[in-house]
């Protein structure tokens, strides 16, 4: 009903037909016509041609209030979508473990506010395996992990690299034993430690010693574990936890020995109760990588914030 109401419009601005066709780079027969037909489909004329300048015919007012109200709506439809091409708008879910949630992604979102305030981002707190089933189903946009997922399943983007030490409570006899082994937080925060001149610590000194380490489902359980076999010996474990910044601080309260990621020891605030020392690198290497749904639509959001990680 309201197909073509721009012409009606451009007519009852104008107060003439000629003017209006101007408007439009149409001729005023074409015009006419227009006119005549949306007139025809509605059964009652809306403008009334018979006196100067032509005016509107009562049934012509109400079709302009309609027409004034549907192209408000219109507008702002159209000036929302313009906000979310520029970011003005928008929505961003990302998951991940308490140590990303916590040190990874407060620096990157805040990022993006400062750019793009309307953004809303939502942040879930949760454990790789129920992040990743919560990504297949779209209700995440990303996930942030040091695992590897299935590339099949999902996209990845990589942040950056990171590397497991070993943190031992300082109040440990054998670390007399092990100074020149020993690396400092500002070698671990500067990456200086991972220089090839620095030496890889024996484990099979800390075989004794109890492990505070994270559920066999985690990546850096599994490497731990792999590191320690590789070295002859079986962790004693004390403590199998869900999270690394808690297995770190238990530790930290000298009642074991940990694996933690120089991400968790360079976005913490500095401990002086513990000693640090290098594993080997291939073994300990990692990539933080975020992940997708594979083939899903990339909103304008998450471009933008994808850009912040490269």
């Amino acid at each position: 009903m309201f197909s073509g109401k721009e012409y009606v419009y451009e007519v009852y601005k104008e107060k003439s037909f000629s003017k209006a066709a101007n408007n439009l780079y149409i001729s005023q027969p074409s015009l006419s016509s227009t006119i005549k037909r949306i007139e025809t489909r509605i059964g009652m004329p809306i403008f009334d041609r018979s006196i100067t300048p032509v005016g509107l015919t009562e049934c012509g007012l109400k079709y302009i209030q309609a027409a004034e109200s549907i192209m408000a709506i219109e507008q702002d439809f159209r000036n929302y979508l313009d906000d979310a091409r520029n970011l003005q708008t928008g929505t961003l879910t990302i998951g991940g473990s308490n140590l990303f949630t916590s040190y990874v992604i407060p620096p990157l979102i805040s990022s993006l506010h400062q750019k793009y305030p309307g953004i809303n981002v939502t942040i879930i707190e949760d454990n790789t395996s129920n992040l990743e089933s919560q990504l297949l189903l779209g209700s995440l946009d990303f996930i942030v992990d040091n695992s590897t997922l299935c590339e099949t399943k999902f996209d990845t983007f990589l942040y950056r690299e990171e590397h497991l030490m070993i943190a031992v409570p300082k109040k440990y006899p054998i670390n007399q034993n092990l100074q020149e082994y020993q690396v400092s937080l500002e070698q671990i925060r500067s990456d200086a430690c991972q220089d090839p001149k620095v030496p890889v610590v024996p484990l099979m000194e800390f075989k004794d010693y109890p492990f505070i380490m994270l559920k066999p489902n985690n990546d850096t359980m599994q490497r731990g574990t792999h590191l320690c076999k590789a070295n002859g010996f079986k962790p004693d474990i004390l403590f199998e936890l869900d999270q690394q910044s808690t297995a770190y601080h238990i530790a930290c309260s000298g009642m074991g020995i940990c694996f933690v990621s120089d991400t968790l020891l360079c976005k913490s605030p500095a401990l002086t109760d513990m000693i640090y020392y290098k594993l080997d690198e291939e073994k300990s290497k990692r990539n933080i990588c975020f992940f997708s749904k594979k083939n899903r639509y990339i909103t304008f959001a998450m471009s933008e914030f994808l850009k912040l990680i490269s």
